[in-house]
């Protein structure tokens, strides 16, 4: 057998802008992951397991645009593998589905690097990222590119499309708190509804995407220089350029304000919007009232996580 992991994500800045050639901040997010197990199959055909979306199935019975089929099938075309063997392929994740923070990229991820293993081949960090974006715009349409880069590389990525990756230092811990809204994060919607404002009027949201650039280069200053208290603001800010795209939604906005209430340094959607996480900068000492806040005010759950030192 062979197993690989790979964690979930979670974006800081720049969410949607980064469609439009402006850079976003992100980061892995360990505490979660999605685990793919590969073996071989005693009964001939490629089997598909995945118990959390209560998937049993031999691959060639998925549609034929279905995501798993589809990563599963590319590997086989990369590694030039016509006749794979039999095999069972077994997915399980820990990541909450369509909330933002990465549950399809890491599960592409940790799919491709299990075949390679059990496979006896290898692909390189960029045609592991190359694979999982193909699969990516199955789930979200016109994807930024930002969920399988920082999940492939499991680092803290700065990501301009179409740009070499970069990532980037990060003098000084600190701690985020991710709150779950519970509802389903319609990143494809969403990312075309964004879409629909640009090309109605391109010189305003033009601008609106410049905004968020620049909170995003000043948040890279911010950490790499190690002034953390600094995103707080600029979290703030980037929140209310989202709530002009008109990606946040009232459970969003209600998370936010109860995290900032109660003591958090700033606080913004993440990810795609309309639902899925929201994330709060935190001092280590008021991270769990900060949580119990975010739960009075309806959050399904919460996660901290300590972004570590990286210099």
């Amino acid at each position: 057998m062979s197993i690989a992991c790979a964690p979930g994500k979670i974006i800081l800045f720049g969410e949607h802008a980064v469609v439009y050639g402006r850079p976003a901040l992100a980061v892995p997010v360990t505490q979660l992951q999605a685990t793919a197990e590969v073996q071989e199959s005693p009964v001939a055909g490629i089997w598909v397991e995945a118990p959390d979306i209560s998937l049993h199935s031999e691959l060639t019975c998925l549609p034929a645009g279905h995501a798993l089929r589809t990563v599963i099938e590319s590997v086989f075309r990369t590694l030039n593998l016509p006749a794979p063997p039999p095999l069972r392929i077994r997915v399980t994740a820990t990541i909450p589905v369509a909330s933002g923070l990465g549950s399809g990229a890491a599960v592409s991820v940790a799919i491709i690097r299990a075949l390679c293993s059990f496979l006896g081949q290898s692909l390189s960090d960029e045609q592991v990222n190359a694979l999982a974006y193909n699969a990516e715009k199955l789930y979200h349409g016109t994807p930024s590119g930002i969920d399988n880069t920082v999940i492939t590389y499991g680092r803290p990525v700065y990501f301009v499309r179409g740009q070499p990756i970069e990532t980037f230092r990060t003098a000084r811990a600190f701690t985020l708190l991710i709150g779950d809204t519970g509802i389903p994060a319609p990143t494809r919607e969403s990312v075309g509804d964004v879409r629909k404002l640009w090309e109605a009027d391109r010189r305003q949201w033009e601008a609106v995407f410049d905004a968020v650039g620049e909170i995003v280069r000043a948040a890279r200053d911010a950490i790499e220089s190690g002034h953390i208290p600094a995103l707080g603001p600029l979290m703030n800010a980037n929140h209310a350029l989202l709530q002009a795209m008109t990606v946040s939604g009232p459970e969003l906005d209600r998370l936010v304000l109860a995290a900032r209430q109660a003591g958090a340094l700033g606080a913004k959607l993440s990810g795609g919007g309309r639902g899925g996480n929201m994330i709060a900068l935190v001092t280590p000492e008021r991270a769990e009232s900060v949580a119990a806040a975010l739960r009075s005010a309806g959050a399904k759950n919460t996660i901290i996580t300590t972004i570590q030192e990286n210099p």
